[in-house]
């Protein structure tokens, strides 16, 4: 690059991202321009032409892949470099981009290191590229200054990353090599003009021939390949080539630019592992299992081989995970796996279906007796105890087997019916194996003594209902109950609704039970109208069968009118399942049931089928959040994605939406945080019988208020560390400066202040015995995305740390014991930060010490310098 510095067009119809990536570049002294469109882009290019172009994919008017042909069609523009910046990191996103003419690409968020590193490298190939086409026409202009002109062209080449090596056609030899090609390859200049590509590895010299009269012919473009190339000490390096011919006076000179790719492969094969293998077992896993199986089922047919599989599960494995924590489970799980393989042949395969799970493929050539060999093996080989972290644990194992052809012929029906048999042999005392058979009906005759039961159930008046209050958030107050059917059941208790109410719906009794519930509750809801307790919105569930079998809207309408209620007190819940099942008739009765003035609301939502074209075509009021969601929403990324996504989709469409299952304060203020209407669960009451929510009602119990918010968000500062006085530490040391300042001693304590607060920066340790920082502060990155985060640890884990900063998981990191200054300054800068990128306002109290570096000033070079210098500092 010359000393004019150079100018990047930022191609982007978020204004946000224009703004940070012309952040992110102003350190460098790069000049740049902004263009919201593409339209906008190829105006500013036609006045100014930019030296780079950073270009979004995704846009309204033109794509980034259009603009890119458009630019690379154009002579005037196809010089200009184009860097891809895209969300998406797949090889179908990044073969699209090459179609269009990307020579780069950057990943959504933009890392600042790896930003500047492809503007840079880029740029400095743009410059060789130039040099490159002039090249030829220097050559024949100044063939005696030719020594001179290779110097300038030799130190070009030498200021790339790749190695740069030079073919003469006529000679198959090298004629020029940059000195990162001698680097790569372990040879001197001189060496190599000595050698050709063909003594590399790159293929024999017929091949190589061939191929470069090709490219000279144009019947082959140059294009990246991967090939391996031969060093001097033997050993093989993996590259991507780019070839392209020049013409140099009669002869041609083939241009190869060679990257080493040997990272890129090893990352590709981590993938491919992780993707098939148990990452805590090395076994395969169930995808890869399924493939194995159902491919020794083909050759199993052809060579007339009998295949037995058993399903293998520990037996009380919860209990170990309860009592001694999942660190012991996993280190159990790990030592079960290498005994399991001891037990089977070479030719047989193991694997881990998930959890405590284990599958094994027997090839058989001695009948069902050899199944029972290995099932007898594996117990045996259970019986020594297992020494587990400073525990020692003596563990069983359920077996089940099944046999193809005799049972099945295809792996689902395999593994399905030695599931069942294995649960044949937990029922069985555990501690055993059983076959699967035909004959298994015990559970048919209990389903058949429970569908008796039910069908007397309600003939004897067994049911009854309890009701669990809905809290409006927003007030506090309580918006209404929800009924919930419960069965007492003569001789075996209070029967969980689980276990009955499946029963009900398969022998579509559940149409006649859901009548008697509907009609009580509004028996109820009248008896409250005229008492003590006054108006209480009821919600009841109510199945599919109730729409397709039952004439729910005479019944609903029968039981209002019975009862003298107004129809807004009750709400009908149905399913995601039931909604799309009949869907018409469906929709008809919701219609009737609207036009009464009946609330309706979908329950357990996200578990279900429904598309967003449907919701718009039902009457529907309220949109309840399924527990499953709920239950991880301050821990889990996927599960808070979902409720946020839910939340977001049902206010846009009008409809209120409750989250069901909270039981904890960090779930409600989560939940709170991101304007869910209403709640549900036990952190606010369990289910009550009728005596107990009467009492609720009339003590009009409610939620704490809620605190005004500040008309800024406080300078939060969460602290995370398992050391007490290493947290009451760093609180003197910043508490001078006026944060707000939370402590954590575990990663789960941290997720529920983030979950109760709005933290803009977080301090961690690395080294934490239930979950590490780097894995932590991955977590909280997707979940809270706008946070800066930062590692301190006296552990250093260079890897990991590296890992995690290219990720973006992690902001700094510092090593302990630390410098309270640099500490100091470095936090205010990430306030600032924070401030710069999110163009938020935080109310301070004053700082103190000494002055933070403006915005912007530290870029990644001083960033390494400092984790440099810190890690030589721990190792020294």
């Amino acid at each position: 690059m010359s000393a004019r510095a150079a100018t990047i067009l930022v191609v982007d119809d978020e204004a946000q991202n224009r703004r940070l990536l012309e952040a992110l570049l102003r350190p460098e002294g790069y000049l740049t321009q902004t263009a919201a469109s593409g339209a906008e882009a190829l105006r500013s290019i036609a006045a100014q032409p930019p030296d780079l172009v950073l270009l979004d994919v995704m846009m309204p008017d033109m794509d980034g892949h259009a603009l890119a042909r458009l630019l690379k069609a154009d002579p005037a523009t196809s010089a200009i470099p184009i860097i891809m910046v895209t969300a998406r990191d797949d090889r179908g996103a990044r073969l699209a981009g090459l179609d269009a003419g990307a020579e780069e690409f950057l990943s959504k968020p933009v890392d600042r290191a790896e930003l500047w590193l492809r503007v840079r490298n880029l740029l400095r190939l743009k410059a060789f590229s130039d040099f490159q086409q002039s090249y030829s026409a220097i050559l024949e202009r100044q063939v005696r200054e030719r020594t001179v002109s290779l110097q300038r062209f030799r130190t070009a080449m030498d200021a790339t990353a790749d190695a740069i090596m030079l073919v003469e056609r006529r000679s198959m030899l090298f004629v020029e090599v940059n000195a990162t090609a001698c680097k790569m390859l372990g040879y001197a200049r001189e060496e190599l003009f000595a050698l050709g590509p063909s003594q590399m590895g790159g293929g024999s010299r017929d091949e190589l021939a061939a191929m470069y009269d090709a490219i000279i012919g144009g019947a082959s473009v140059g294009g990246f390949s991967e090939t391996q190339l031969r060093r001097k000490d033997g050993s093989m390096l993996q590259v991507e080539v780019n070839r392209q011919a020049q013409r140099f006076g009669d002869d041609w000179i083939i241009v190869g630019v060679a990257r080493d790719i040997t990272e890129r492969k090893e990352a590709e094969l981590r993938l491919h592992r992780m993707a098939h293998f148990d990452a805590l077992t090395g076994l395969p896993n169930r995808t890869l299992f399924y493939e194995t199986l159902k491919k020794t089922l083909v050759q199993a047919e052809l060579s007339g081989w009998q295949i037995g599989v058993l399903f293998i599960d520990l037996d009380y494995f919860k209990n170990v995970n309860d009592t001694l924590g999942h660190a012991v489970g996993d280190e159990l799980l790990g030592q079960f796996s290498s005994r399991l393989v001891q037990c089977v042949r070479a030719r047989d395969v193991v694997g881990r279906l998930g959890g405590d799970e284990f599958a094994v493929i027997l090839v058989m050539q001695e009948g069902p007796q050899g199944a029972v060999q290995v099932a007898t093996k594996i117990r045996d080989a259970l019986r020594a105890p297992f020494a587990l972290k400073g525990h020692e644990m003596s563990v069983t194992a359920s077996v089940g087997i099944t046999l193809y052809p005799d049972d099945a012929a295809d792996p689902d029906t395999l593994v399905k019916y030695a599931d069942t048999a294995m649960y044949r042999a937990k029922q069985a005392g555990r501690d055993t194996y059983r076959f699967f058979t035909a004959q298994m009906n015990a559970e048919v005759l209990a389903r058949l003594d429970l569908e008796v039961a039910l069908r007397r159930a309600l003939e004897n008046g067994e049911f009854s209902l309890v009701y669990q209050p809905k809290v409006t958030l927003s007030t506090g107050r309580m918006s209404g109950v929800e009924a919930l059917l419960r069965w007492q059941r003569p001789g075996h208790g209070l029967v969980p609704p689980q276990d009955f109410v499946p029963m009900l719906e398969e022998t579509g009794l559940i149409v006649r039970v859901g009548n008697w519930v509907i009609a009580s509750a509004c028996r109820q809801i009248g008896l409250w109208l005229r008492g003590a307790v006054g108006p209480v919105q009821v919600s009841v569930n109510v199945s599919g069968r109730q729409f397709v079998e039952g004439d729910l809207d005479e019944e609903v309408g029968a039981a209002l009118c019975e009862n003298d209620i107004s129809p807004d007190l009750l709400e009908l819940e149905l399913t995601e399942s039931s909604l799309m099942a009949n869907t018409e008739r469906t929709m008809d009765t919701l219609r009737k049931l609207k036009g009464r003035g009946v609330q309706i609301s979908i329950d357990d939502f996200g578990t279900g089928y429904s598309s967003l074209a449907y919701l718009r075509r039902f009457p529907i009021d309220k949109i309840k959040i399924d527990i499953a969601f709920v239950r991880d929403v301050t821990t889990n990324s996927d599960d808070a994605a979902i409720v946020l996504a839910i939340i977001g989709m049902a206010h846009s469409l009008k409809l209120e939406v409750i989250a069901e299952g909270v039981e904890t304060a960090a779930q409600l203020s989560y939940l709170r945080r991101h304007h869910c209407d209403q709640i549900q669960g036990f952190y606010f009451s369990r289910p009550l019988a009728l005596e107990g929510i009467e009492g609720v009602l009339r003590e009009r119990k409610r939620l704490p208020a809620q605190a005004a918010e500040a008309r800024a968000p406080r300078q939060t500062l969460l602290l995370v560390d398992d050391e007490e006085h290493i947290l009451s530490t760093l609180q003197r040391l910043l508490r001078q400066d006026g944060y707000h300042i939370l402590a954590a001693q575990s990663a789960a304590e941290g997720f529920e202040l983030l979950a109760l607060h709005e933290v803009q920066v977080i301090l961690c340790d690395q080294r934490m015995p239930a979950m590490n920082g780097t894995v932590f502060l991955d977590r909280v990155k997707e979940l809270y995305p706008k946070t800066l985060r930062i590692v301190l640890s006296g552990y250093t884990d260079l890897e990991s740390i590296m890992e995690a900063i290219n990720r973006g998981a992690i902001y700094r990191f510092y090593t302990k014991p630390w410098d309270n200054k640099l500490l100091r300054d470095n936090i205010r800068e990430a306030f600032r930060h924070y401030r710069l990128l999110h163009d938020v306002p935080l109310e301070t109290s004053g700082e103190e010490g000494g002055e933070a570096p403006a915005a912007g000033e530290t870029g990644s070079q001083e960033m390494g310098k400092e984790l440099g210098q810190e890690i030589g500092q721990e190792i020294g």
